[in-house]
């Protein structure tokens, strides 16, 4: 299975751990519906369209409401070190928690005791807490934008808060001195996705490939897309595409989506979700050699 733990920005939503559907604008987990408009719901409803296409079983989610007090973010954590092993996920995907670095170690620690390792992806929080706990190469992918990279490049930063460099100088031509930087100092995951203008797929410090195409630069001013990737690039690496191919293929489907949905700087994240399907139907198979079939199953 995939998992994806996350908070939400929901007061009072109670630590739920269940298969998630979609209904209109919303998601529903267990009997609880949470908005999608960005964060960790919009990394749900990014994989949850891609396995509804490919008539796979839903991602379950681990969510819990928290709106920056941490005791949200602390359950979830707190969950997963006492029960991963007994779930183990396929994909485990760590969306946004307050960072944790001791919390991250134990969690690492469990994973460990997991039958099969998972393959790990962390955005956001959790990408921070891995971070500064030193457990960065233990994951398989992160997905920062320029502003997080930086933080990953500097070695005494514990939170992009802190970081030597001011977030918005991160220049386009600066990022590959960033991304030398972030694997010198063991602070990436196996493959990074950077999202932005362009976006690098890197692999041990490797760029392997930038997509700059479609170009729809109102994605940039568009809260959740980044997460929207996340959830995508989770997605495909469940279903057996290599690494980088998830990423690749990721990367293309969310720009294309903007532009099929023609967007403008006042879309929302679920505007360009809705058009995953499309951009699916005709090019995920040309893309990847996953072609949907009638009748719930996809071949190479």
């Amino acid at each position: 299975m995939m998992l994806i733990a996350g908070t939400v920005p929901v007061k009072g939503l109670p630590l739920t751990m269940a298969k998630v559907r979609a209904e209109g604008e919303s998601l529903v987990i267990d009997s609880h519906h949470i908005p999608c408009t960005q964060g960790t719901g919009a990394t749900i409803s990014a994989a949850l369209a891609a396995t509804d296409y490919l008539k796979l079983e839903p991602p379950q989610v681990l969510v819990v409401g928290d709106i920056g007090k941490g005791k949200g973010s602390r359950e979830i954590y707190e969950y997963l070190i006492q029960r991963v092993g007994e779930l183990s996920p396929a994909v485990l995907v760590l969306h946004y928690c307050l960072p944790d670095m001791a919390l991250m170690r134990r969690l690492c620690q469990s994973i460990k005791g997991c039958s099969q390792r998972p393959l790990m992806v962390a955005d956001a929080g959790s990408m921070y807490a891995a971070k500064a706990a030193g457990l960065a190469t233990e994951f398989d992918i992160f997905t920062p934008d320029a502003a997080e990279l930086a933080f990953l490049a500097d070695q005494g930063a514990t939170h992009p808060a802190y970081i030597n460099r001011h977030l918005f100088d991160t220049d386009i031509a600066r990022l590959p001195r960033l991304i030398v930087d972030a694997y010198r100092h063991r602070n990436a995951a196996k493959l990074l996705l950077v999202k932005g203008a362009t976006d690098y797929i890197v692999r041990d410090g490797d760029i392997l490939a930038t997509i700059a195409e479609p170009d729809v630069p109102e994605l940039e001013a568009i809260g959740g897309t980044g997460d929207s990737v996340t959830g995508l690039v989770s997605a495909f690496s469940y279903i057996g595409l290599e690494l980088h191919e998830a990423a690749i293929i990721a990367a293309k489907t969310n720009r294309m989506a903007g532009k099929f949905a023609s967007v403008t700087p006042a879309a929302g994240v679920r505007q360009i979700i809705g058009q995953f399907p499309s951009v699916f139907r005709e090019y995920l198979c040309h893309w990847s050699g996953v072609c949907h079939v009638e009748g719930g199953n996809y071949h190479d």
